[in-house]
């Protein structure tokens, strides 16, 4: 049996397995050995950063970046935090920069892989500081992925150029209240052409980050040509700055009750808004195709972020568990078997998760997100479960503190519970995956008919009968016994 990679024996084998069990090696010695060799130098060291600034720099901000939002709609919504700015320059000054833009696509990036950013992603699920600090924050890293592959030298310099450093922030605009948008042929808003502008009409919600002071630009899905026989070429994507006359943001939606302020979710209309020709994105009729190219890489964004939260749960819980002041029935949490029972069944859980993520960034690089549609689908439905569920076992074990204000754990499952919607419904992945799945049905059909009958051959040659025919020999009534 061949060793791992660089790996001598098996003893320094199993040491290097139980040192990955430990929380103290850095972050770049606990990547699974199957994606190792798919993760540069560079990458390694930057990891080991982006580790050490969320566990040392990030989480301990979050609670000061919270109370400095202020208690008002009025004053969260248009708050901004100094301590962003901070964290903003310190994670400059370490070179922790929009590493989300993948290397193989786009120069304007740090010019990792979508498995090296997807490692980093995990840490940064792990504060709400974090990835806003970084700039790789939703929705603008989509939106940036978006205006770097697909808009015009005018169009990124005029919206990419600020996005990329940071000084605005942005919104993506597809969900409408009216109709079932995990369809997104039923995209209603209108956009029609009129002389050399584009006129917007209609309604869209749960547009994340419009109601932030700071954005500056709403990236907006909606349909020029619904006549098409064609329903995938029906619908474009434009540019509409947040200022345009005709736009009104008439409330903002909560998550299970938090506002997500500063940034929250918009339900808005657009009433003969008007934008110029020139900002189209790619072309009419290539809506779907931009909204793809944006949400694969995203949804593996979202899962690693996610499996971060399941991990700080997990911190969250194993410390609860072995506090001394916290002695149930006269022992520890951790003394009751049931409660190390769910630690387990969470770890399996967590590293189960990870390594079907890391495939599907591993297979996007290999070539695309479009070549990845089966693996990112996967990683979509499985993860959110997972991290629901690893978070509630945390939140079971802190009992009424769980659910309270004084642990973060309410507000990642209220965070959480949105992944199982948010870039399509669940619903929608498994019927992909089932459809695709089930393409194989008449193949498997055959094959084990065939080997059936290959089986009897095989009885009759050796003069055996075969267990199987003969107990349906007995129910059929054919058995002479």
């Amino acid at each position: 049996m061949s060793v791992p990679y660089s790996i001598k024996n098996k003893e320094e084998f199993s040491q290097k397995l139980l040192v990955n069990a430990s929380s103290s090696v850095p972050a770049s010695q606990k990547i699974p050995l199957i994606a190792k060799p798919f993760v540069s130098e560079r990458a390694l060291k930057t990891l080991d950063i982006v580790e050490k600034f969320v566990e040392e720099e990030c989480i301990p901000a979050d609670p000061i970046y919270a109370a400095m939002l202020g208690t008002s709609v009025e004053e969260r919504f248009n708050a901004h935090p100094k301590i962003m700015e901070d964290l903003k320059q310190r994670a400059r000054e370490l070179g922790l920069w929009n590493m989300f833009l993948p290397k193989n696509h786009f120069k304007e990036g740090a010019g990792f892989s979508n498995l090296e950013y997807g490692l980093m992603a995990e840490y940064l699920g792990k504060s709400r500081t974090a990835s806003e600090a970084c700039n790789c924050s939703a929705p603008d890293t989509g939106n940036m992925e978006v205006l770097a592959k697909y808009g015009t030298e005018a169009q990124k310099r005029k919206w990419l150029d600020p996005l990329l450093e940071g000084k605005i922030r942005s919104a993506f605009l597809m969900t409408e209240p009216d109709i079932a948008s995990s369809d997104a042929t039923n995209i209603g808003l209108r956009i029609e052409r009129k002389g050399n502008e584009y006129v917007l009409n209609g309604a869209k919600w749960w547009s994340s980050g419009a109601p932030d002071s700071r954005c500056k630009i709403y990236i907006t899905m909606g349909k020029t040509d619904p006549t098409n026989s064609n329903p995938y070429k029906q619908q474009s994507v434009v540019l509409v700055p947040a200022d345009t006359p005709g736009i009104t943001i008439h409330r903002t939606l909560g998550v299970f009750g938090y506002d997500d302020a500063p940034h929250g979710h918009g339900h808005i209309t657009f009433d003969n808004v008007r934008v110029p020709l020139d900002h189209i994105v790619l072309g009419e009729g290539r809506g779907f195709e931009i909204i793809q190219g944006r949400l694969g890489p995203g949804r593996i964004h979202h899962a690693m972020r996610s499996i971060g939260a399941a991990e700080k749960a997990l911190e969250f819980f194993l410390a609860r568990i072995n506090d001394p002041r916290k002695k149930p029935f006269g022992k520890l949490l951790s003394e009751h078997g049931v409660m190390l029972e769910r630690v387990a069944r969470s770890r399996i859980e967590i590293d189960a998760a990870r390594l079907g993520v890391l495939n599907a960034a591993i297979t996007i690089d290999t070539k695309d997100a479009k070549f990845a549609l089966k693996e990112i689908a996967e990683a979509k439905v499985l993860v959110p479960t997972m991290a629901l569920t690893v978070i509630d076992r945390a939140i079971q074990a802190f009992g009424g503190a769980g659910v309270s204000q004084d642990t973060p754990l309410a507000n990642m499952y209220a965070q959480g519970r949105t992944m199982r919607i948010v870039d399509g419904p669940d619903e929608v992945h498994l019927l992909q995956l089932g459809r695709n799945e089930n393409k194989r049905g008449n193949f498997c059909l055959q094959r084990i008919e065939w080997q059936k009958k290959k089986g009897d051959e095989i009885a009759a040659k050796y003069n055996v009968q075969r267990r199987d025919v003969l107990a349906m020999n007995r129910v059929s009534g054919k058995s002479k016994l």
